[in-house]
C-alpha cells in the first residue's frame, strides 16, 4: 500500500475541514486518502475520500430547442463498473489547463463525431458528495455539425439518436441509469423545454 502524509488545509483551532490527510492510492483518476477532518460540532474523525479532477458533460440536441420532439445526441457506452453497456451523454476528464467548456467540446467531438456551434452552461453537480469531491460541469450544445471521432484505447461506444419523448420513456423505465446523464436529460426537459 502507498501511504503518504499530506498537509493540512486547515490551522489548528479553526472550524471544520480537515486536519490531515494520509494518501493510499494515487491513480491516473482516482486519489485515495483517509483524512482527519474536525466535524461543525468540534469533534473529529477519520473518514475516506476520493479526489477527482472533474468532468464536463454535454447535452447534444440536433434541430432546436423548439422542435416537438428534439433528437438527444447520447453514447451506449460499456463501463465495466456497471457490469455492462450503459447510455450516458457525452461526458470526460479535462487535459491540463483546460477550462469546463473546452473540456465539453472536445469530448462531444472526440465520443460522437459532432461539433456544436454553441455551448451554454446548465449547471454544476457533485456526482456522490458522501465520500467524493467529484464535480461535473453541465452543458447544452447545439447547432450540431459533423466532426472527427477520435475515442480514447478502452472507450467502446455505438452513438445513439433518440427523440426526447424515448428519453422520457428510457428514463421511468429503468433503461437510462447512468446519473449525470439524468441529470442533463431531466434539466433538458423540465428547465430548458417546459419554461421552469
Amino acid at each position: 500500500m502507498n501511504e503518504k502524509t499530506v498537509p493540512s488545509d486547515e490551522s489548528p483551532g479553526a472550524g471544520p475541514g480537515r486536519i490531515s490527510s494520509r494518501l493510499i492510492h494515487d491513480g491516473r483518476v482516482v486519489h485515495l486518502s483517509v483524512d482527519r477532518v474536525r466535524f461543525p460540532d468540534g469533534k473529529e474523525g477519520e473518514l475516506e475520500l476520493i479526489r477527482h479532477r472533474g468532468a464536463s458533460a454535454v447535452v447534444p440536441i440536433l434541430g432546436s430547442l423548439d422542435d416537438p420532439d428534439p433528437e438527444v445526441v447520447m453514447v451506449h457506452q460499456y463501463r465495466y463498473a456497471a457490469g455492462g453497456y450503459v447510455f450516458e451523454i457525452p461526458a470526460g476528464l479535462p487535459r491540463d489547463g483546460e477550462d469546463w467548456e473546452s473540456c465539453a467540446r472536445r469530448e462531444l467531438e472526440e465520443e460522437t463525431g459532432y461539433t456544436g456551434r454553441e455551448f451554454t452552461p446548465l449547471a454544476r453537480f457533485f456526482t456522490t458528495p458522501g465520500f467524493t469531491n467529484e464535480e461535473i460541469h453541465l452543458f447544452l450544445a447545439t447547432g450540431l455539425t459533423g466532426g472527427q471521432v477520435r475515442r480514447d484505447e478502452d472507450e467502446y461506444i455505438e452513438v445513439v439518436h433518440l427523440p426526447l419523448s424515448s428519453v422520457r420513456g428510457m428514463m421511468q423505465g429503468g433503461e437510462i441509469v447512468d446519473g449525470k446523464s439524468m441529470v442533463g436529460l431531466l434539466y433538458l426537459d423540465r428547465f430548458l423545454r417546459d419554461g421552469g
